[in-house]
């Protein structure tokens, strides 16, 4: 019988988990485990951020940098939002953060049945909502952009081709702040 692509404590017992943690049959994923011979995906990691919530939820902001790979670790608070009107009920956990959005439909991205916002959507969020921006946000932003093939150019663009955006003037001065680092000379050995 094949495991499922991400485990957790629903699958099993958290002490067997750990236990096949510490035999090499898996590895850890946030909060959940994936098999050894999994290769560790974006769908991976929507699938670990979402573990036991509603489907409706969307992860956003940090949480949706982990999925996309920029950022090493999942982040201990988790973020998620849901569309105008979604009408979640989720009891008020410290684990976690849950706003309605206006969002468009393009701005969200299925993987596997977990929904996640695109990689310039979190961009956005990112340099809009953080209540602090420091050098690890400035480093996922220039992560994002890298990794999709696109540029900061476009969040800009995304962001000034909005009317009445709030932090709209706070977004474009942290973008600024997040060009990437320049490539790296190799090392004569």
């Amino acid at each position: 019988m094949r495991l499922p692509p991400v485990l957790s404590d629903a699958d099993l017992p958290a002490p067997e988990l750990c236990a096949a943690r510490l035999d090499g049959d898996v590895f850890r994923l946030g909060d959940c485990f994936a098999p050894a011979d999994e290769i560790e995906q974006p769908s991976h990691r929507a699938a670990a951020v979402h573990s036991g919530l509603s489907d409706r939820l969307i992860a956003e902001q940090l949480s949706a940098a982990w999925v996309w790979g920029a950022l090493d670790t999942a982040p201990s608070h988790r973020q998620f939002c849901v569309t105008m009107g979604a009408r979640v009920s989720h009891s008020a956990v410290r684990w976690m953060t849950l706003r309605e959005v206006v969002i468009e439909p393009a701005e969200i991205i299925d993987l596997h049945g977990n929904a996640v916002t695109s990689p310039l959507r979190t961009v956005v969020d990112l340099v809009r909502f953080s209540d602090t921006f420091g050098a690890g946000h400035a480093r996922a932003v220039a992560r994002l952009v890298s990794g999709t093939g696109g540029s900061l150019h476009d969040a800009v663009a995304a962001i000034e081709g909005r009317r009445n955006l709030p932090n709209k003037r706070r977004a474009l001065a942290r973008l600024g702040r997040c060009a990437l680092p320049a490539a790296e000379p190799p090392s004569a050995e």
